[in-house]
């Protein structure tokens, strides 16, 4: 990881819990916030923030249940995510700020328009859950009670973790995936908490007939500049949700990365810092937090 990313703490308090945590940081400029998807954590973006961090102040928080956040007994839903990223950046002093978010952090990012407009500049949607009912079949049968159990004792074995490092490798990355990321994955699959956290949460947002909340008929609302930005062969959510999507768009833009899954800023993270930077630079709205 570049030097110039600094991995700190800081307690978020919200209802349910005081949460220490885990954060990236780095750069000066107008603020940025990356929001990670499902079985992720803040070092997706470690690839993707040092060329960003050039021109923007970049923060990027570990949801709880992910990364080195606190992992709580507390509802791990798109309704409880959106909650806490107010109150991280109520916690980190930032009134306003362009989002990125990725899966369902991009769903996030979208409902935290809707309650709070004012404290969002732009949105870059990437792979952003919400867009569509369709999602993978992996996705539908863990949010299966029986499913869940079994994953959150079998997956944090020894051996169970590698096959965890397999399987999401498989199913987010289309062709490549950087040095470091799938001993990642193996880690958290270890820690207490984490595979309770990524069940919990993918039942909150999918049951077997697909995604359960989604924004299309909202979409005319989001009047910031928005970028959508999908891998071409997303394995997770298909590439026609950010279509539909875009076409609903006030000041929607739309890149689509060939050979990519699910994981742009993973895969292709300089075409990706490229993508954002351009976005940012144009987009009229964007103003300092």
């Amino acid at each position: 990881m570049e030097r110039a990313i600094r991995e700190l703490k800081i307690d978020v308090a919200l209802p349910e819990a005081v949460i220490s945590t885990e954060y990236l940081m780095a750069g000066n400029g107008p603020p940025l916030v990356f929001l990670h998807g499902i079985a992720d954590s803040a070092h997706t973006w470690q690839w993707v923030i040092p060329a960003l961090a050039r021109n923007y102040r970049i923060f990027a928080p570990s949801f709880p249940g992910f990364g080195l956040s606190d992992k709580p007994a507390v509802p791990y839903s798109p309704e409880f995510f959106t909650r806490f990223v107010l109150a991280f950046v109520d916690a980190i002093g930032l009134p306003r700020a362009c989002f990125a978010g990725n899966s369902i952090g991009g769903l996030v990012a979208m409902r935290l328009f809707l309650s709070a407009p004012a404290r969002v500049s732009g949105l870059a949607l990437i792979g952003s859950a919400g867009l569509g009912r369709a999602v993978s079949m992996t996705m539908r049968l863990l949010s299966l009670p029986g499913m869940r159990k079994f994953a959150t004792v079998w997956f944090r074995t020894r051996l169970g973790a590698r096959l965890w490092e397999s399987l999401l490798t498989a199913l987010l990355i289309a062709c490549h995936s950087p040095s470091g990321w799938r001993e990642r994955l193996h880690r958290m699959a270890r820690m207490p908490g984490y595979l309770e956290a990524v069940t919990a949460a993918t039942a909150s947002a999918v049951n077997l007939r697909g995604q359960r909340e989604i924004l299309l008929d909202q979409l005319s609302k989001l009047t910031v500049p928005t970028l959508v930005l999908w891998g071409e062969r997303d394995r997770i959510v298909p590439v026609r949700h950010a279509q539909a999507a875009v076409a609903r768009l006030v000041q929607g833009r739309l890149e689509v990365l060939p050979d990519c899954g699910h994981l742009p800023q993973v895969e292709q993270p300089n075409r990706v810092a490229d993508i954002l930077g351009g976005f940012l630079k144009r987009a009229d709205r964007f103003q300092v937090g």
